[in-house]
């Protein structure tokens, strides 16, 4: 600062970033004053997805700034700023006590101009859509209501973009969504394994897109319950990195909208002999800090990795993903997921393919003590997506139809059909406003009616113990 030149932009980018993170400036908004100074400034804030609503440029000739710079004062008591000819001190003691800051030279004032000549329009070019030239020539209280009616008209679009936005989200929730034209339906060859990156990409798009909808609509507790091949851990072909990726996926997503995530995986439980954690997390936690998560910078200062448990909640997180929690022979994770969701508060929790009923120790004994309250706590969490495949009786092939439900719509019922052709589709049989049972199920591949007898036979039955 002293030679005239401008702070590192490494240097100043992070604590913008990191104040502009936090809670307060995303709910009343931020103002930001001779920021970004270049041209690399304005890029990290894009990449980072943090956008001013308008971009106002104050014109004035450079003598009028060299004079208003040279003639400023400090009180280094009260660290007031005093201009000699434009704004005097009070009194003849403050004028006695006034200096003159080391920046505040003719010699550079003139090199910070040339800095700011030398990056000004590589920074315009970045907001040329937002950009606003306002005469700071002016008194200043003609420049003040000038630029506090721009705010005013900018809060007013602001506010009429955010009220068509929500009418059309609103539209949306009405449709069905086996009529809407943006869902391509159930993708076939899902025995096929490894899955295609098309069929991956498909369900990864579809717990997003409902994910989305739930925490937009206010929802704080949900969970995802997805059970393809490769997301099955009790089939063989369960693949530890499509679980990571949906992660990715539902992280980068809130990140790009400038929410802070904390991805959690929990650690080993336990003492002792009794220590670890259940198999299918082993590793999990080095994945994720081993995946690319893009050059943008998100992981670290957006996204960041932890485990379960209320120590883990920061202020500064707006949203939890947490990855597959689920209980292990003779150790409880509820306790741990109860203490974090409560240090949360109304900060949104999602959780990816829980696994929370209670596990008997390794005497085989089953923990009675508090077991009601476990799992009246795991019922909290409100389904916001779920898919499952649905088989012959004891066995996982081939398949024979399917259940979804992305929120909020209906659970939507699926049968699998071979065509002449060769080739296989999904037709809709029914939808339910809640998840079905196995009798449900029955009825409706059996073709009965609801109001008819209700038995648990064929081969759906086994289904009435996974969907209870």
């Amino acid at each position: 600062m002293n030679s005239g030149r401008l702070v590192p932009d490494e240097v100043v980018t992070a604590m913008v970033i990191g104040r502009l993170s936090q809670e307060d400036a995303k709910e009343k908004g931020w103002l930001l004053d001779g920021f970004p100074r270049s041209f690399a400034q304005a890029q990290s804030l894009e990449k980072m997805k943090i956008r001013p609503d308008v971009f106002i440029v104050l014109d004035v000739p450079d003598e009028i700034l060299i004079d208003r710079c040279v003639g400023r004062r400090l009180d280094p008591e009260t660290g007031k700023i005093y201009h000699i000819k434009n704004f005097p001190p009070e009194t003849e003691e403050v004028k006695a006590r006034l200096i003159t800051r080391p920046d505040d030279t003719e010699e550079k004032v003139k090199s910070r101009l040339q800095i700011y000549k030398q990056n000004v329009e590589a920074i315009v070019s970045t907001y040329s859509d937002l950009l606003k030239k306002i005469d700071g020539n002016r008194p200043k209280d003609v420049i003040f209501g000038e630029i506090s009616s721009l705010l005013l008209e900018v809060q007013k679009e602001k506010e009429t973009r955010k009220s068509e936005d929500a009418s059309k989200l609103a539209s949306q929730f009405n449709k069905s969504p086996a009529t809407k034209e943006n869902w391509r339906g159930i993708p076939t060859n899902l025995n096929n394994i490894p899955h295609s990156r098309e069929i991956r990409e498909y369900f990864y798009d579809d717990v997003l897109q409902a994910t989305q909808r739930a925490i937009n609509d206010g929802k704080i507790r949900v969970k995802v319950e997805i059970n393809i091949p490769e997301l099955n851990p009790e089939q063989d072909v369960y693949r530890i990195g499509t679980l990571m990726e949906l992660v990715r996926v539902l992280a980068l997503s809130f990140a790009d909208d400038g929410k802070r995530v904390k991805v959690s995986v929990q650690g080993s439980m336990g003492e002792g002999a009794l220590a670890g954690m259940p198999l299918q997390l082993a590793g999990t936690r080095q994945i994720l800090e081993y995946m690319d998560w893009g050059s943008d910078g998100a992981m670290g200062n957006f996204i960041n990795i932890g485990a379960i448990g209320a120590k883990e909640v920061d202020e500064v997180d707006d949203i939890f993903i947490l990855v597959a929690p689920q209980n292990a022979m003779g150790n409880c994770i509820i306790d741990d997921l109860r203490a974090m969701t409560d240090a949360a508060g109304s900060r949104p929790v999602i959780v990816i393919n829980p696994r929370l009923k209670d596990l008997p120790a390794s005497s085989g004994i089953m923990q009675t003590m508090g077991r009601e309250k476990r799992l009246e706590y795991a019922a909290s969490f409100e389904m916001c997506y779920q898919f499952r495949l649905l088989y012959y009786s004891g066995t996982q092939y081939p398949i024979m139809g399917a259940l979804r439900m992305a929120y909020p719509y209906r659970y939507e019922l699926f049968k699998r059909i071979n065509e002449p052709s060769g080739k296989e589709k999904y037709v809709i049989l029914s939808t339910f406003p809640s998840r079905p049972t196995g009798d449900e199920i029955n009825d409706a591949f059996e073709g009965r009616t609801r109001d008819q007898v209700k038995k648990a036979s064929g081969f759906w039955g086994f289904l009435n113990t996974i969907l209870s």
